[in-house]
């Protein structure tokens, strides 16, 4: 799939989904739909939920009243209702920031992504706040996949608990994905990730993207991010790591807490466009990200708007 066109989310919004998409593809939209010769992929993605089970308390505060898991999952059911091909992923700090996490240790925020259906997620740096024994005593209750890429556990009792990649396969395309994580020494306790052995992320993701595209021929190939949006220093941010890589459509990025309001297109070292977007942080934000895969053609084309979880969204 080498051709990609993009259509703005403002044009998006006001022609609609299946007009836009035929308009970009040049096809008769009732009829390509209908006969299969287009394939429309749903990406959802969080991060940074931070432990945030219950919606900000109205107390004057700039998020009041925002997020909540319940608000979430009655949002993904309005969405399932109507989408036949969705991905859920989340990008990491699933845990700490609230006393749910003090209390239960992420067991509750495990059972609720697992209630909601996610298809994978990576980890954060405050995954680690229990420990490795704390998150793995977790994982029982995650019935879905941890994809870390550059983080190697073979010396630590995660050695058989997470997956370098995953390829999901909906309506005869193949996705792929893998994560990234940002460096442990000097941000989490020595204790806490133990023997983790840490690989250069830029590495990592150019060794994993070109798996997935070229061995496997994945349609589409997603990188889970925590490394974080951008930074003013030299660290590696998910600015540079779409830079320096080929082969990775997406990135869904975390750590920085950055409330994109659309996704960002970059320039990736073969020339071609790696896509980067984050929705902020506790679950505030739902990210949406709509693929259209024209068969047998290669082409596709991408759009995009969150979803603010709000009592708006309360049923």
């Amino acid at each position: 799939m080498e051709e990609l066109l993009r259509i703005s989310r403002r044009n998006f919004l006001k022609t609609g989904g299946i007009a836009a998409a035929a308009t970009a593809l040049n096809l008769n939209a009732l009829g390509s739909f209908a006969s299969g010769d287009v394939v429309k992929l749903t990406i959802l993605h969080t991060n940074d939920v931070h432990s945030r089970i219950e919606p900000f308390p109205m107390d004057g505060s700039k998020n009041q009243g925002l997020g909540g898991t319940a608000r979430r999952a009655a949002l993904l059911k309005q969405i399932r209702a109507t989408e036949k091909n969705i991905l859920l992923f989340d990008a990491g700090d699933i845990f700490q920031g609230t006393p749910y996490f003090n209390k239960y240790g992420g067991e509750l925020e495990m059972k609720l992504m697992t209630a909601m259906k996610y298809d994978a997620a990576t980890m954060g740096n405050h995954d680690f706040d229990n420990g490795l024994e704390g998150f793995y005593k977790q994982l029982p209750h995650a019935d879905f996949p941890i994809i870390c890429s550059n983080y190697d556990f073979k010396d630590t009792l995660m050695h058989a608990s997470t997956t370098p990649y995953q390829i999901f396969r909906k309506e005869g395309l193949k996705i792929g994905v893998f994560g990234v994580g940002i460096e442990l020494h000097g941000l989490v306790a020595d204790a806490n990730y133990g023997n983790t052995q840490y690989a250069d992320p830029v590495a990592t993701a150019n060794k994993f993207a070109a798996l997935l595209k070229q061995e496997h021929q994945c349609d589409l190939v997603i990188c889970l991010s925590h490394l974080g949006y951008k930074y003013d220093h030299k660290r590696v941010s998910d600015q540079v790591l779409a830079k320096s890589t080929s082969n990775i459509d997406l990135i869904i990025g975390g750590h920085t807490h950055t409330f994109m309001e659309k996704p960002e297109d970059v320039v990736n070292l073969s020339g071609g466009i790696t896509t980067i977007n984050q929705v902020g942080f506790a679950g505030i934000n739902l990210g949406r990200i709509d693929y259209y895969f024209e068969k047998y053609k290669g082409k596709r084309i991408q759009t995009a708007s969150p979803y603010v979880i709000s009592e708006a969204l309360e049923v």
